[in-house]
C-alpha cells in the first residue's frame, strides 16, 4: 500500500477527481486529495503567492475520503502536500482525471500535467490522466487505466512522470495502449483574432485531418490510450552557450 496524493486542475469538486479518488482507494492505497478550490486549467506550473501567506483551505467528506480544496494552483497543491502540510508526504501523485485531452507540445501549459511534473521535480513520481471529450461519460475507464499506470510507475525510478490520455469509451472497446509522441506545435489550434471591441482575442480552430502517425493526437482519435513519458527541466550537456558568453565577457576585461 502506498500513500497517494490525488490532485487536478479542474477543482476539488470536479467529476474527474471524484471518480479517481474512490477507484484508487479501492485498490488499497492510502488516498488523500489536495486540489484547487476552483478551475485552474491552463495555469501550468504557476505557484504565484506561495511564500509567507496563509492559504485558504476547504474540506469536504465523501465516501470516506477527504477532499481538500486549496486557494491556489495544482502545482501549489502538490508543493504543499510534498512538504508535509497535510500529513506524511505522498509516495506517488496522480493528477486528474482531467476533462478533455492533454496532447501535443503545449501540454506544458496544462495544470494537470504540470502537477505531475512538479511532483517529479520534487522527487515524487507522478501520472497525469486526461479523458477525451468535453462532456465525457466513461470516467471509470480512465480511473481504471490510472490505477494500472500507478502500479507501473511505483516500480520506476523516483521522479518519473507520465501523461496518460484515455478515450471516452467503455474499457472493452479501447483499441489498446500505445506509446505516443507529442503532436508538434504546427498542429496548434489556437489562432489570434480580434474581439468586436477591437481588443485581441484567442480563438480555437476546428480539428484538422491527418495528424502525424504515432502522435498522441492520431492514436487517441483511433481509440488508443496514449502514454507519453515526460522529462521536466533538465540541463543539456552542450556548453556552446557558456563558451560563447565567456568569449564575450573577455572583451570587457
Amino acid at each position: 500500500m502506498a500513500r497517494i496524493l490525488i490532485t487536478n486542475d479542474d477543482g476539488f469538486q470536479a467529476p474527474g477527481i471524484r471518480a479517481l479518488a474512490p477507484a484508487i482507494a479501492e485498490l488499497g492505497h492510502d488516498v488523500f486529495v489536495v486540489a484547487p478550490l476552483d478551475d485552474q486549467s491552463g495555469v501550468g506550473s504557476a505557484r504565484v503567492g506561495v511564500a509567507n501567506r496563509p492559504i485558504q483551505t476547504v474540506v469536504e467528506e465523501a465516501g470516506g475520503i477527504s477532499y481538500r480544496g486549496v486557494a491556489g494552483t495544482p502545482a501549489l497543491a502538490v508543493t504543499l502536500a510534498t512538504l508535509g502540510a497535510f500529513g506524511p508526504a505522498p509516495d506517488l501523485v496522480l493528477s486528474g482525471i482531467n476533462r478533455g485531452h492533454n496532447i501535443g507540445v503545449p501540454i506544458f501549459h496544462s495544470g494537470t500535467v504540470a502537477a505531475a511534473l512538479t511532483a517529479a521535480g520534487q522527487g515524487v513520481s507522478g501520472v497525469a490522466i486526461s479523458i477525451q471529450g468535453i462532456d465525457p461519460v466513461h470516467w471509470s475507464t480512465a480511473a481504471t487505466m490510472a490505477g494500472e499506470a500507478l502500479a507501473w510507475i511505483a516500480a520506476e525510478p523516483v521522479g518519473t512522470a507520465l501523461s496518460l490520455n484515455v478515450p471516452d469509451l467503455p474499457i472493452d472497446e479501447l483499441a489498446g495502449v500505445r506509446h505516443a509522441t507529442l503532436t508538434p506545435i504546427t498542429r496548434e489550434r489556437l489562432v489570434a483574432t480580434t474581439a468586436p471591441t477591437g481588443e485581441p482575442m484567442i480563438a480555437v480552430a476546428p480539428l484538422r485531418p491527418d495528424p502525424p502517425a504515432g502522435s498522441d493526437e492520431a492514436l487517441l482519435r483511433a481509440g488508443y490510450v496514449t502514454v507519453s513519458p515526460l522529462v521536466g527541466i533538465r540541463v543539456l550537456p552542450e556548453d556552446d552557450a557558456a563558451i560563447a558568453l565567456a568569449k564575450r565577457l573577455s572583451s570587457y576585461r
